[in-house]
């Protein structure tokens, strides 16, 4: 059986954002053992493509990736279809593509392959909706997008920490719930407008965490992913 720990590891993800393959590869070595996947987002696949993929899978680390697929369903499946072969295990879509884009994705993933549907970015606030032409407040534009990548197959939803229980009541027990905008006690939010702590996400009940910057940019990146880890793990022990 696992340990807390171990299972605290598991449910932190490191968003490798960076810009090419050898920043990243410094990056996994000073943090290797010490988180479950590894994020390879827009930046860094735009740069280096299926091979930053690659490179993390080598490194032993499970890969999330995170594309936010926002197109029609056609061009959505066949992005899927591509992805299968990648060998990440979980995929992001943006639930603003509707609901023949979200199934058109799920019906094309292979069994290894969790498509998590992505509701509202953690760096836009109420102000930045009207201007999208997105009526509503945020909570409610992520319940409903949440349940409807539920309703079309999603296994994953990826909201921030302030709409963590509304999705759950949306979508269910069956989907996980990822969240970006994790920031550990007394860190700087930057650009994010939607942002909490390790242990009042896991709290809410989200069931893996996103962390770039406080890691990236840690001094000793190794011992600010293990401090996340602690607070993760002490988040569980209460639960």
């Amino acid at each position: 059986m696992k340990t807390t720990t171990e299972q605290a590891r598991e449910r932190l993800i490191l968003a490798l954002d960076v810009p090419d393959l050898e920043t990243g590869s410094s990056l996994l070595n000073r943090i290797e053992g010490r988180v479950g996947l590894i994020k390879v987002g827009l930046e860094l696949f735009t740069a280096c493509g299926p091979a930053a993929v690659q490179m993390v899978l080598d490194r032993g680390f499970k890969v999330f990736l995170d594309l936010k697929l926002h197109d029609i369903p056609a061009t959505v499946a066949g992005s899927v279809r591509s992805a299968n072969a990648l060998g990440a295990s979980m995929l992001t879509v943006h639930t603003g593509g509707g609901r023949a884009m979200l199934e058109a994705a799920c019906a094309e993933a292979s069994d290894d392959l969790k498509i998590l549907g992505v509701t509202l970015l953690t760096s836009m606030g109420p102000e930045d909706l009207p201007p999208v032409a997105i009526s509503g407040t945020p909570s409610e534009v992520v319940g409903a997008r949440a349940q409807l990548a539920a309703e079309t197959g999603c296994g994953g939803i990826v909201c921030s920490p302030k709409e963590i229980r509304i999705v759950r009541e949306a979508a269910g027990q069956n989907v996980s719930i990822i969240t970006p905008g994790i920031r550990p006690t007394g860190a700087d939010v930057g650009d994010q407008k939607r942002a909490a702590t390790p242990s009042s996400a896991i709290a809410d009940g989200a069931d893996y965490l996103v962390v770039g910057r406080p890691i990236r940019g840690a001094t000793d990146p190794a011992a600010a992913a293990d401090a996340i880890v602690d607070e993760i793990r002490e988040a569980l022990d209460k639960k």
